[in-house]
């Protein structure tokens, strides 16, 4: 049975790997983004994603006690380690889908970080605070997109409607409970998974309605991520996002 420490490396894994994750899949964009304007914000977010993994994996880290550091974390696990949400290793696609997956990933961290503030661990409730920042911006530009793409043309509604077909059903892993989150949740260290997912579906289904769509509804969800199990896309982002590294490893500059 883990002890109090060993929950809570866990749980800074998951909230440091979601964001590098999906910092990296958006860093894609760079230099391909459909107007200027969105490549850059884009880019920004991106960076935003990888100072929030920098700091929660850092903070593993420490928790850790074997002087791993958050490169360490981030450049030299394998797939079955890493604990990032399924939604964030998904491919772009499309301008449509890229935007659905920030809004559905900024809807959920958007009441996460607010819950986390609370944390009795200080450190995660600084952190949180301080990505709560950020993603509240992250939030409101992916919620325009939306509504752009929900009552505008009909290629930008199909778009839409077709990333949802390839994304919904990942929406589910955001939730799933484990004995890391109910000992930690005890706690009080830990966010209540099951209070967030209330607030998330209002948040979802408010820009939703303005944007003109409905909530799926029956959709089966994919879930694994606490255990280590992804999508066949996460190898291939770590096999890009860690050859240097691993190419040569201690190397600086």
């Amino acid at each position: 049975m883990k002890n109090t420490s060993e929950h809570l490396f866990e749980y800074c894994l998951r909230l440091g790997d979601t964001p590098l994750i999906l910092g990296q899949r958006l860093a894609e964009w760079c230099g391909h983004g459909p107007i200027l304007e969105e490549d850059i914000a884009m880019t920004n977010i991106s960076l935003d994603c990888i100072g929030q993994a920098r700091a929660f994996l850092t903070y593993a880290g420490e928790i850790e006690g074997k002087d791993r550091t958050e490169d360490d974390l981030a450049y030299f696990r394998n797939e079955r380690e890493f604990r990032n949400l399924l939604i964030t290793e998904q491919p772009n696609e499309d301008f449509a889908q890229t935007m659905l997956r920030q809004f559905l990933i900024s809807a959920f961290h958007k009441h996460f970080y607010s819950e986390l503030m609370r944390s009795a661990d200080k450190t995660l409730s600084a952190l949180a605070e301080k990505s709560l920042k950020e993603v509240n911006y992250h939030f409101r530009h992916s919620s325009e997109w939306l509504k752009r793409f929900g009552n505008g043309t009909e290629e930008s509604r199909t778009r839409l409607m077709n990333a949802m077909d390839n994304l919904w059903r990942y929406t589910g892993d955001m939730f799933d409970m484990d004995e890391t989150d109910k000992h930690l949740v005890e706690c009080k260290i830990a966010a209540d998974l099951d209070k967030i997912k209330t607030l998330w579906n209002k948040s979802v289904e408010e820009v939703f309605s303005e944007a003109g769509i409905d909530m799926p509804k029956d959709v089966f969800m994919m879930s694994g991520s606490r255990k280590g199990k992804h999508t066949e896309h996460l190898g291939h982002i770590l096999a890009e996002m860690q050859s240097l590294a691993r190419s040569f490893p201690g190397a600086s500059w």
